[in-house]
């Protein structure tokens, strides 16, 4: 794993650049079932040549093609047709989706050949703890869950199809808009099955700053104003959002939910096979993708260690899909970073020593904050620490099974435990926005039982003999943790539990006593 990082030193910037101009010259066709793979690339190459190619399922076979230069897309459109509206009328808008269907399917269907198919989910976690048994070690379980879960290359490719597919609509209003991806799609630490969050941007400043200085006149357009940046936010997501849902092929499930703190445009994109969502530019949410971009490449260790704990916060529903009072998956990876910042020596740099490094091109202010850091990989040090995966997963559970919640607060930019500012059960301050916490919706019962199954964790390996499990054929190391806990003997738990407040523990054990997360879910629904 560590000769894929160093294949990976291009800077964020490099990577998104290059993988828009990719999905630019990419289409989407929904294949014939009885398919000739050799005869469909070979008439698709008389458009132009092909770079690249994938198939997958979903609802029917998909192939992803790119091309080497995007005139074969048009090419390729000229020779395509427009439904026949024999039972129900078309919107004839002209997208880079497509099927393709047999002109005569007896005689050729007997040319079927099988595809690969690349899968675009990941394996339940069930399947996930079979396979995991069979490693020689923790650290390789690691690797292993890191492999099956996080996004693949051509899941990748998709993801950036689906947003420049939204960027042809917004362009039909805003000529030089683009529609870049955030968040788990390119912070390195997505997993398969997530959702693509996509935000509209409508400035490229820098080439303009240039022009501008020419010539004798001050020029400007003429452009409608609003009482706030909010209401032309409001504005322009609500038409795209019309727009999606009357004239977007695939496009299902539009909801525009405008009032919220960060307004923004949710949908299915069927074709894809993603649930999305669309928002205005925000300069703060792409300096935090890239943050974690430059930590997931620095060390292989960071990423397997994230997947780890957070598969592990899955499964004993410390963590949930929808919003509410549990930790979320980016409140958990901070304290990741932050506990490898905490090692001795340290795993990754803090967010101050990586702003130390920054040179002029790297400084960003957005709305009064600083959020400079260097961009470059190869300028930061790599770490001398060689801790194993088997020893960092034991400690991490230690580490906040022990952690004094009540007085200290979890700050990345010193790498420092710092007295609390407000009383709120976790506080982990946002790494550009000092004065918010990225953690506050969680309350206490949350926190006291993520405490609980940290210390339990830490517990099990701990007592582990290894050789003992392995031979027993037991669920071991990370597969033990990833089996809900307190089925054999909840009250062995309880002498682990000091120092909880007895309600939580009462509720603790009732909730372990149900098999998994899902009847907990259930349960607390009733």
């Amino acid at each position: 794993t560590d000769a894929e990082v160093n294949t990976r030193k291009k800077t964020f910037a490099e990577v998104q650049t290059e993988r828009s101009e990719q999905a630019e010259r990419t289409v989407l066709i929904k294949c014939p079932p009885k398919l000739n793979e050799k005869k469909l690339l070979q008439y698709l190459s008389s458009h132009g040549n092909i770079k690249s190619h994938f198939f997958f399922e979903n609802r029917g076979i998909h192939a992803l093609i790119e091309f080497s230069e995007k005139t074969s897309i048009a090419s390729l459109q000229d020779a395509i047709g427009i439904p026949s509206a024999a039972q129900r009328h078309v919107v004839p808008f002209k997208s880079r989706l497509f099927t393709f269907t047999l002109k005569n399917p007896v005689s050729q269907a007997a040319e079927e050949t099988p595809v690969h198919l690349s899968p675009q989910s990941h394996i339940p976690v069930k399947e996930l703890t079979e396979k995991l048994c069979h490693a020689d070690s923790i650290s390789s379980q690691m690797y292993i869950l890191l492999n099956e879960y996080q996004l693949t290359e051509e899941n990748i490719k998709l993801r950036f199809l689906a947003c420049s597919l939204v960027r042809d609509f917004t362009r039909a209003y805003f000529p030089d808009s683009t529609v870049k991806p955030f968040g788990s799609s390119v912070n390195t630490f997505g997993k398969l099955g997530c959702d693509v969050d996509m935000f509209l941007d409508f400035h490229d400043t820098q080439k303009h700053a240039t022009k501008m200085k020419k010539g004798p006149f001050e020029m400007e357009y003429q452009m409608k104003r609003l009482p706030s940046e909010r209401l032309a936010t409001q504005k322009i997501l609500s038409v795209i959002g019309d727009c999606l849902d009357n004239f977007g092929p695939g496009c299902v499930n539009v909801q525009k939910i405008l009032n919220a703190r960060c307004p923004l445009v949710k949908f299915s994109h069927q074709p894809t096979g993603f649930q999305c969502d669309l928002s205005v530019s925000n300069s703060i949410a792409i300096r935090s993708s890239e943050l974690l971009y430059i930590y997931g490449c620095l060390d292989s260790r960071v990423r397997a260690l994230v997947f780890s704990v957070r598969c592990w916060a899955r499964v004993h529903g410390l963590t949930n899909s929808v919003p509410g009072t549990w930790i979320t998956n980016f409140s958990l990876t901070m304290m990741v970073m932050f506990f490898l910042q905490k090692r001795s020596p340290p795993i990754i740099p803090t967010l101050d020593q990586l702003k130390e490094l920054a040179d002029e091109k790297d400084k960003h202010v957005i709305g009064g904050y600083d959020c400079s850091f260097v961009s470059d990989l190869s300028k930061i040090k790599p770490t001398k620490n060689t801790e194993t995966l088997d020893v960092l997963l034991g400690d991490f559970f230690e580490y906040f099974g022990n952690f004094d919640f009540r007085k200290n607060s979890i700050n990345l930019r010193k790498g420092k435990e710092v007295n609390k500012p407000e009383s709120t059960p976790l506080y982990i301050w946002n790494p550009f926005e000092q004065d918010l916490n990225i953690s506050k919706n969680v309350n206490q019962p949350q926190l006291e039982k993520f405490v609980a199954m940290a210390r339990e964790s830490a517990w099990i390996l701990q007592k582990e003999d290894k050789t003992q499990q392995m031979s027993n054929k037991e669920p071991w190391g990370l597969a033990a943790l990833l089996v809900p806990f307190g089925k054999s003997n909840p009250s062995k738990m309880k002498n682990r539990m000091k120092g909880l407040g007895s309600e939580t523990i009462r509720s603790l054990l009732d909730s372990l006593r149900l098999t998994n997360a899902n009847s907990l879910q259930k349960a607390v629904g009733k």
